[in-house]
């Protein structure tokens, strides 16, 4: 299989700060950005959701811009500014053409270290979020999602969900936002990624700019995280029950991780996935259906997710159960082929944007201090035979299930009878 070009460039500043690049021939823009190795699992309680509202608030004006000309400065030029929080990090990302990395940088470097995180700003910003807050709310399908994890590791950081909740949102104040940025967002927790039409050499110098006179250091380390297990119920008068079933899965520095990426894809990856096959195709319980597997860096959660009618609940729990016992005992090669496929496929295509490289570059520089070539990733999981999947499938049914379900759930069984079944 032939593999895509992929010469990057690595530069520490004095204070720890990584900056990797990777030159993309025939690009005419440039995808770079800031990634802090900081998320929600790093808030303390009463932080919860601070790390959102941080990456709301860093937009929101300066020292030497105000919220309006941030956007203008990147705008002027074309380009576009963003941000995303994660459990495990935080992204500031930009998208200019190829002259302007300076420009993108020096707003970047700005909203990072010279936020001024305003009174009046931060009362606005706080009611957006409690509106997102609300709408997830209102949308069971995300709704589901955050009970599940809070299930699986209740009362830890890892579980709550990254908007926060009303009172902690409402509770923040610039100096609470302050002593987190200083507590976390460190240079030796820090990578600045650029792909497309860049010049590594440009990129350092603007690095050195905007990010060298922060002070050195890492910031602590988030709290371990314990998958636990257990159920929640949301009853509530909704044409469906969207639910999600779980065990605890494998962080993506566990040996048999990539065993377990290929078992939840055979298990309800596609549509050509057992669960996808059974549950929709031979028996019509739902529109559609999926298994996941969600890694982090010292743990793991699997899961299968559906919605599904009320009186169909407890066929729709049978089958799951069933499909993934019988998935783990008769894996075949054919399907694990297949699932590598489905697998490289994924991988290769995020090789295929500027985006798509930055992503990958910053998130393997914080996860592992290095970039791992694509052909070692396609190694690991052209490693994995029919053996390793169905042993990882076997693994994860050893676990306590979680059970997070919304909707009318007189038909849905307990989580014992779920359990039992599951042992077999």
């Amino acid at each position: 299989m032939s593999l895509p070009s992929q010469e990057h460039r690595e530069t520490r500043l004095a204070n720890g700060l990584v900056v990797v690049t990777e030159a993309m021939p025939h690009v005419a823009t440039v995808a770079l950005g800031v990634w802090i190795g900081a998320g929600a699992r790093d808030e303390a309680e009463d932080e919860h959701g601070l790390s959102h509202l941080l990456e709301h608030m860093a937009f929101k004006g300066t020292a030497r811009r105000s919220a309006q000309a941030i956007a203008e400065d990147i705008e002027n030029v074309g380009g576009d500014i963003n941000a995303a929080t994660s459990v495990e990090y935080t992204c500031y990302t930009a998208r200019v053409l190829g002259e302007d990395v300076g420009l993108a940088l020096d707003v970047l470097g700005d909203i990072l270290t010279a936020s001024s995180f305003d009174p009046t700003e931060l009362e606005r910003e706080r009611g957006v979020i409690l509106q997102e807050i609300a709408a997830v709310e209102d949308t069971p399908d995300d709704l589901v999602g955050d009970l599940f994890v809070e299930t699986a590791f209740p009362g830890q950081p890892l579980g709550r969900p990254i908007l926060g909740r009303p009172e902690t949102v409402s509770a923040f104040t610039p100096d609470g936002i302050r002593a987190f940025v200083e507590r976390h967002y460190r240079p030796g927790r820090m990578v600045i990624a650029a792909a497309g039409a860049v010049e590594h050499e440009a990129v350092v110098d603007a690095a050195h700019r905007f990010f060298g006179a922060m002070p050195e250091g890492a910031g602590p380390d988030a709290p371990a995280a314990s998958y636990r297990g257990g159920e929640t119920r949301l009853k509530r008068k909704h044409e469906q029950v969207n639910l999600m079933l779980g065990l605890p899965g494998r962080s993506f520095r566990a040996r048999d991780y990539y065993a377990t990426q290929l078992f939840a894809q055979v298990l309800g990856g596609s549509i050509s996935s057992r669960l996808w096959q059974e549950v929709r195709e031979k028996r019509g319980l739902a529109y559609s259906v999926d298994a996941f597997h969600w890694p982090f860096s010292d743990t793991g959660v699997f899961g299968i997710a559906a919605g599904v009618a009320e009186e169909d609940a407890a066929a729709f729990a049978e089958v799951a159960v069933d499909t993934l016992r019988e998935t783990a005992a008769t894996l075949t090669e054919a399907e694990l082929a297949r699932a590598k496929a489905q697998v490289k496929v994924g991988l290769l295509a995020a090789l295929e944007t500027p985006g798509g490289r930055i992503e990958r570059l910053a998130r393997q520089m914080l996860a592992w201090g290095r970039i791992v070539p694509m052909h070692e990733l396609v190694a690991r999981v052209e490693a994995v035979d029919v053996a390793a999947a169905r042993a990882a499938g076997t693994a994860l049914l050893e676990g306590a299930p979680t059970l997070a379900a919304i909707g009318p759930l007189k038909t849905l069984p307990p989580l014992g009878t779920i359990a039992a079944r599951l042992r077999g």
